[in-house]
């Protein structure tokens, strides 16, 4: 994939229920269970030179459930089993209450990232498993992924605006996402 201005598109992924299993607040590495494709899928989006940006809320601990620590140590965990794929990993720790501009669907993460990496928003992707996830990457004006593992299926019927892409799970979305992308010919 040819870079445009130095700059690659990114995978906005939402951690939960879309990289692995969705276990409520959770807090434990020994409740970590990356999907069986999740590998795959970033290998994938890798190889057509997207950045891994994980975007994920985390008002477990903005209520206390668990530490900051016990986050980061699951995404140390994440990185381990994924031969370290992610780029980077950006979170919000607020309650949903809060009103602070990164916990999604806000477009607060989206904005550290590009802060940090050099990408080309327009042909990024959010992809995830709820509601908050397609809007954030219709707010931010990029491509928007629904997957049905986690909260999808559930989500599916209260989306406003209809993704660009739903899918069963990440690696299928993934498929559909690169067989979109323009080859570096067309570029």
């Amino acid at each position: 994939m040819i870079e445009n201005n130095g700059k690659r598109p990114a995978a906005f992924i939402d951690r939960d229920g879309t990289l692995i299993e969705e276990v409520n607040f959770l807090s434990s590495v020994d409740d970590l269970q990356v999907f069986s494709y999740t590998a795959e899928a970033l290998k994938l989006l890798k190889d057509r030179g997207f950045w891994i940006v994980v975007v994920t809320n985390q008002s477990g601990i903005g209520r206390g459930i668990y530490a900051e620590t016990d986050m980061h140590a699951i995404h140390e965990a994440m990185q381990a089993q994924l031969g370290g794929a992610i780029d980077a990993f950006y979170f919000c720790p607020h309650l949903p209450d809060e009103g602070c501009e990164c916990r999604k669907p806000g477009l607060g993460m989206i904005n550290f990232a590009q802060r940090d990496l050099a990408i080309d928003l327009e042909r990024s992707w959010m992809i995830g498993d709820k509601r908050i996830d397609v809007e954030t990457g219709q707010a931010a004006g990029i491509g928007s992924a629904l997957v049905l593992t986690g909260y999808g299926l559930k989500h599916l019927d209260e989306l406003l605006q209809a993704p660009d892409v739903v899918s069963e799970n990440l690696l299928q979305a993934v498929e559909r996402i690169i067989s979109s992308e323009p080859l570096a010919a067309e570029v």
